[in-house]
Formats: structure tokens, C-alpha cells, sequence
């Protein structure tokens, strides 16, 4: 019985990854719903304000390697992090809420890095907030 019951838990699950559909995942950081979008995206909506995360997106991008482009304007930091590459995006959704989405892959962008995107991802955000109770 046991069997059966493991069995037909597990057919979704490798259905899924048989299929190549991307699996999606659910968290929450410090109150921000975090979902993945792609296999090497996570995204998700705060109301940290944007100058904050901004800074705090330069601030973990110089960490994380050689930053190659960013506009604060258009909202985009792209990071040239050996041998991964991220970009980071923001969108100002209103006047206090702001879409933040992190991709990563490695080698030359031939393989997803969702890890690596989700590190960077809750990493820009603690940084923010702690930027935020510092002022």
C-alpha cells in the first residue's frame, strides 16, 4: 500500500520534469511573495522603496562580480559574475511597490542557475531593509 501511495505521489513530479515544464516556486521573503517564472528566474513584488533596493542590487552586484551595464532609469543591472551571468531588473509598479525579477545562468548563459538567482534575489532584499533601518 505504501508503495502505491509513494508511487502516485511521485507521478506528478517526474511528469513535470520529464516534460521540461518549469516547476514553480512558492516562498516568502520577509512578507514579499517569491515565485520562480522560469528556470532561471525568480521575481517577486515589495514595497521596499526603489532607490533602496537599487542600491542595494549595485551593492550585492559589485560582490558578486563585474557589473557590465546598469540604467537606473530603465531598471536594469547586468553582472558578469565568472561563469555565471545575472541581470537583475526592477519596475516600479507604483509609487511604494516595486517588481523585482533575478536571473542567472551559467557558462556563457547555456545553463539556468535558479540558485544562484534566488541567493541574489533574498541577498538584494535583506540589504535594502537593512539599508532602510541604518537611515
Amino acid at each position: 500500500m505504501r508503495k502505491i501511495v509513494l508511487a502516485a505521489a511521485l507521478i506528478p513530479v517526474l511528469a513535470v520534469s520529464v516534460c521540461g515544464c518549469v516547476p514553480v516556486l512558492l516562498m516568502s521573503v520577509g512578507g514579499v511573495g517569491v515565485y520562480a517564472i522560469s528556470k532561471d528566474t525568480i521575481q517577486g513584488d515589495t514595497d521596499t522603496p526603489y532607490e533602496s533596493l537599487w542600491d542595494a542590487a549595485m551593492r550585492v552586484a559589485r560582490v558578486r562580480g563585474t557589473i557590465l551595464q546598469e540604467d537606473f532609469n530603465r531598471g536594469f543591472i547586468h553582472v558578469d559574475a565568472n561563469p555565471n551571468r545575472i541581470n537583475i531588473q526592477f519596475q516600479r509598479l507604483t509609487a511604494s511597490t516595486t517588481k523585482v525579477r533575478v536571473s542567472a545562468r551559467k557558462y556563457k548563459k547555456a545553463f539556468p542557475n535558479i540558485e544562484l538567482a534566488e541567493q541574489v534575489f533574498i541577498k538584494i532584499l535583506e540589504e535594502a531593509r537593512a539599508g532602510e533601518a541604518g537611515s
